[in-house]
């Protein structure tokens, strides 16, 4: 599939599928691409490439482009320049930022888990969702009377029975304490193989990104440096932005345990 082309003064870019161009190893790959509202520059020249399976940390100041690279991938919003290209058929899940519910809805979290494809997982499979994030319990609750902890293992899941290749992490533990923000990327870190998948993490949390992220990309409008985390430490476009309010990184050791959530989250 080919990607067509506007005059150079409407230039935009989507999404294609490239079957013909397929490159092993690669899931979705960004190339110079720019964004620009008026003469407002958001993003500036990113070139990403996301390989399968791969786990991609984005961080980066107040206005540094992070939703807005969220938003093309998603396919929200068009690039005023460059190109984005899948090299396999995309299936996206994503956990928002935020998520409001109008209080005249009557929106239950059976109703939200619900609209999940249900061909894309075993019946089996989508229990072992539902018991590791414990939402059996909250199955006939009010989606606006959930806690925090609680709606983010509700869309956490309703991401997952869709069985993403790639799933997108906008800041998805905002808000929540410290104990529920470790066991819920602990959840995310150790999927089982039948949930593996690609997955990009936006995170404001400097700490988890250093310590237990495999390939950080650091944003500021453009990527001012990438590579794993000790590489980051020392690079001094990373100081400038955050200086050293950090803890010295580790080399990340997958390992299988039983997830078990909170009794309250």
């Amino acid at each position: 599939m080919s990607l067509s082309t506007s005059p150079s003064n409407q230039s935009t870019t989507t999404i294609v599928n490239s079957s013909t161009t397929n490159e092993a190893g690669k899931l979705l790959s960004l190339n110079n691409v720019s964004y620009h509202i008026g003469h407002q520059r958001l993003l500036s020249h990113i070139d990403i490439d996301i390989a399968i399976n791969e786990t991609v940390s984005i961080i980066g100041p107040n206005g540094a482009g992070k939703s807005t690279l969220v938003k093309l991938i998603l396919g929200l919003i068009e690039s005023t320049k460059g190109s984005i290209t899948a090299h396999q058929q995309l299936q996206l899940g994503y956990v928002p930022q935020r998520f409001a519910v109008p209080p005249i809805l009557p929106l239950r979290v059976c109703d939200l888990l619900g609209q999940a494809d249900k061909k894309r997982l075993t019946s089996e499979q989508r229990q072992f969702i539902f018991d590791n994030l414990s939402l059996t319990h909250l199955l006939s609750r009010q989606m606006l009377h959930l806690s925090g902890g609680e709606t983010q293992r509700v869309l956490l899941a309703r991401a997952l029975l869709d069985k993403p290749n790639l799933l997108i992490l906008d800041e998805p533990m905002q808000g929540l304490d410290p104990d529920t923000e470790v066991w819920l990327y602990q959840f995310i870190d150790e999927l089982p193989e039948f949930l593996r998948c690609a997955m990009l993490v936006v995170s404001h949390d400097l700490h988890w990104v250093m310590k237990g992220s495999r390939r950080v990309i650091c944003l500021n409008k453009h990527i001012c440096c990438e590579g794993q985390p000790s590489e980051l430490a020392i690079s001094s476009e990373f100081q400038k932005l955050f200086g050293h309010h950090y803890e010295q990184p580790y080399v990340h050791q997958p390992h299988a345990c039983e997830h078990h959530a909170p009794s309250e989250l």
